[in-house]
């Protein structure tokens, strides 16, 4: 198996992107980023292309990635993968039926595009507002806790359940056509400039973090975990979470649980600094190790 690829990236202008992109990029991937501006940075090609319009799905999925591909004579190279990042990135930035409708038909768009153009891995970034608690109308509890990816998601607001329908729409496509399409339930996103500038307020006001259900991801380890995803064959449709190890706050997991979600049933043994957004399944599955807690970059 070669382990370099030739990626399709969608979105990776965004906040998770330009981290994830340079990380696959280091790793002697080829990536075409498909977004409505470009990333600026080394090594990517950039197409710029709109999600919604399938048409436009089809012809980057089938396009060279840059004049040097031109030169062998021997068509347009497939690619072995596409990543799906692009999309509304919440609520209240676009009025609510917008987010859905891009953030739907984008996904619907570039799934359909990549199955019937036989590329066998897909990768889609879902998210953690799917288990109801971060855009809730109101103070909502999880059903239970650690929130775990077989967990009943339930989300109320248009971001939340437009990435509900997009895991949906990932199986139905699996189911189809047999590819790997692994849906990342991504937590919140942590740039490396964010540590200094965020947590210590966090700190400050624990509060603040109870709609996040207090998770994290290092933007860089996202992009392992993307990584490894790539790597990893045969699974079919998947749900993970993408979060780091621990909580993105400095009180033991007791302490949070009786403190925020006094009353929540507790599943299983949890240890003192486990994080309530569970990644035991990355861990396991795609044997994902964690490089960037934030305790290497904050004093807690």
């Amino acid at each position: 198996m070669n382990s370099k690829k030739r990626i399709l990236f969608t979105g990776g202008s965004g906040k998770a992107g330009r981290h994830v992109v340079p990380y696959l990029l280091d790793k002697g991937h080829r990536v075409v980023n498909i977004d409505l501006k470009p990333l600026d940075h080394p090594g990517v090609d950039n197409l710029i292309a709109d999600v919604t319009d399938s048409g436009q799905m089809f012809n980057v999925m089938s396009s060279y990635a840059n004049f040097d591909e031109l030169e062998p004579g021997t068509g347009v190279p497939s690619f072995d993968a596409v990543v799906h990042f692009a999309a509304v990135p919440r609520i209240l930035i676009h009025p609510d039926n917008e987010t859905f409708r891009v953030n739907t038909m984008g996904t619907y768009n570039v799934i359909e595009a990549a199955v019937k153009l036989g590329i066998r891995k897909i990768v889609i970034a879902s998210s953690e507002t799917t288990y109801g608690i971060c855009f809730a109308d109101g103070r909502a509890d999880p059903h239970s806790l650690p929130l775990e990816e077989d967990y009943d998601v339930d989300p109320m607001d248009s971001y939340g359940l437009s990435k509900v329908v997009n895991e949906k729409t990932a199986r139905a496509f699996a189911r189809r056509s047999g590819f790997d399409i692994y849906a990342l339930r991504i937590g919140n996103v942590v740039e490396p400039h964010e540590y200094a500038e965020l947590f210590p307020t966090y700190f400050a006001n624990p509060e603040m973090r109870r709609r996040n259900a207090f998770c994290y991801i290092d933007a860089r380890d996202l992009g392992q975990i993307v990584d490894l995803c790539l790597q990893k064959d045969g699974l079919g449709f998947q749900v993970f979470n993408a979060g780091n190890d621990t909580n993105g706050i400095n009180i033991p997991t007791a302490e949070l649980i009786e403190r925020f979600y006094s009353g929540v049933p507790v599943t299983r043994q949890l240890g003192e600094n486990e994080a309530l957004f569970s990644n035991r399944k990355i861990r396991e599955v795609l044997g994902f190790r964690e490089e960037h807690d934030w305790r290497k970059y904050v004093k807690g």
